[in-house]
């Protein structure tokens, strides 16, 4: 077999390998994340939780700047220097370092920011300093997932964070009730740090010979402007919603929105795992100027997100009472807010798979479409909350009016990016295949049967029927969205290629 037929499978097999990871990283984040809705919904009430939500928003946001971009960046860097890797990760991990402590300076001389009422007390004060944790963990495990090390990222976001926050939240009931869960907060992220650096040490070793560069640094900063703006964007736009609601609604309200956003937040994250190893190929094969490539990579990793994230949607969304009233009763409120955010994240993965092929190929571009989503998303989230209060309607309908806003924001963008990444690459990007709506059809077909069960059996739409809704979803995609190709991909060994369907057409009826 030559190189050039081995090429494409070898790019699209790494990327089957992180998207296996990945789903495998999504059920342990799905089971890691529960108890601590669970404790911070039973034990803390929606009040402090909403508390919670806004303080760390503000904080995951100063992060996020703080990371300079090198959560995508670095991987075009590493892709095109003549210098030991070592040397360039800490590079970035000392840019990424000086940003951290400009952010966590400014916001402990402004901790109304975090806490709009004035009202922070004791060590709160000190909570910006998680920032040098949080972007140095991005930045190392950016790092690794150039290696194709998607497995860290597994192991320090879907097991060792959320595992830490739910114990740590537990313990300090009985210990701080008002501060306990910005402290969990706090240690959970530092234990992330620690296992990010330590898988690091393994993979990169020391970086022998190193001396920072201030001036290849500052020039790093400059060049990282347009990546770092487009990451930030695309996490405020899963925080902007929030932001607001916090100045129009209770705090009770705030609370029982954000759980609802962090269930459906795990859905995204099946996109966001993929950025590490999706960015490294992408950038390889831009290197080369393969650019039919990189539409193929973009659209098959497109087809397999959408497809996770429908289906994960129906599971939650259709018994989403029964999900939203695991947290606490007073959480049911959130359902229709629920949905929409479900439905918002997967009309977002096409706009956020494209974005991973943009930032290297059109990024000024990229970020003008992205701010203007913020834009719309902003002005639809303020006008249907002011429409809603004018005709009466109570502060639930508003926080799902937010999440209303938020979806169509997300379509918009998905629209334009996705036009404009095919007319750059030439081949089509568009994932999209019928059989996925025949599988949502099943998937609601089994879901309702769940649903129309006697109050009693409630506990039957979490545990019988979330799984029964994903293996009606799944086995329709399977049998009728999968090529043979498709299939090939997931087992790809020695000797084998694959070629994948061409974007839009279904496969063949078996």
């Amino acid at each position: 077999m030559t190189s050039a037929a081995s090429a494409p499978a070898d790019d699209i097999a790494a990327l089957a390998k992180g998207g296996r990871t990945n789903f495998f990283g999504f059920l342990l984040r799905l089971v890691a994340r529960l108890p601590f809705l669970f404790i911070a919904g039973r034990f803390y009430g929606p009040d402090l939780l909403g508390r919670f939500a806004y303080a760390v928003i503000i904080v995951e946001f100063a992060a996020q700047l703080a990371t300079i971009g090198l959560k995508r960046g670095l991987a075009e860097q590493l892709s095109t220097t003549r210098r030991p890797h070592a040397q360039v990760v800490w590079d970035g991990m000392l840019a990424a370092l000086i940003a951290s402590a400009i952010a966590s300076a400014l916001l402990m001389i402004f901790p109304q920011a975090m806490f709009p009422h004035n009202d922070a007390r004791g060590a709160e004060w000190l909570l910006p300093l998680v920032i040098f944790a949080i972007a140095g963990t991005d930045v190392a495990l950016a790092a690794l997932a150039y290696r194709h090390d998607i497995a860290s990222t597994v192991h320090a976001r879907a097991i060792v964070e959320p595992w830490t926050i739910s114990v740590a939240a537990g313990a300090l009931v009985f210990v701080a009730t008002r501060d306990g869960l910005i402290i969990a907060y706090a240690i959970s992220v530092a234990a992330g740090l620690a296992t990010a650096l330590w898988k690091l040490g393994r993979s990169y070793g020391l970086p022998r010979g190193w001396t920072p560069r201030p001036a290849q640094l500052m020039a790093t900063a400059r060049r990282n402007i347009p990546l770092a703006a487009a990451d930030a964007i695309e996490w405020g736009s899963r925080r902007l919603d929030i932001a607001i609601l916090g100045l129009f609604v209770a705090p009770y309200y705030v609370g029982v929105y954000y759980v609802a956003q962090q269930v459906a937040s795990l859905p995204q994250k099946l996109k966001t795992s993929f950025d590490p190893i999706l960015a490294p190929v992408i950038t390889q094969k831009l290197a080369e100027n393969d650019r039919a490539a990189v539409a193929r990579q973009v659209r098959q990793v497109g087809f397999w997100i959408i497809a996770a994230q429908a289906g994960i949607a129906l599971a939650l969304g259709i018994p989403g009472e029964a999900v939203m009233g695991l947290v606490g009763p007073q959480f049911v409120g959130g359902t229709a807010a629920l949905g929409f955010l479900l439905a918002a994240e997967a009309v977002a993965a096409t706009a956020a798979v494209s974005e991973a092929a943009l930032v290297y190929v059109a990024r000024h571009l990229n970020l003008l479409i992205s701010l203007s989503m913020i834009a719309v998303q902003a002005a639809l989230t303020v006008a249907i909350i002011l429409a809603m209060r004018m005709l009466g309607w109570p502060q639930s309908f508003q926080a799902a009016g937010a999440a209303l806003a938020l979806g169509l924001a997300l379509g918009y963008a998905s629209v334009l990016k996705a036009r404009l990444l095919a007319r750059l690459l030439g081949p089509p990007v568009q994932g999209w295949r019928w059989p996925r709506t025949w599988a949502a059809a099943a998937g609601i077909v089994v879901g309702a049967g769940f649903v129309a069960l006697p109050h009693r059996f409630e506990w039957a739409e979490l545990v019988v029927g979330v799984p029964a809704i994903l293996a009606a979803f799944g086995w329709v995609v399977w049998r009728r969205g999968f090529t043979q190709e498709d299939r090939v991909l997931f087992r790809l060994g020695k000797g084998e290629s694959a070629s994948l369907p061409t974007p839009g057409v279904s496969p063949p009826a078996r």
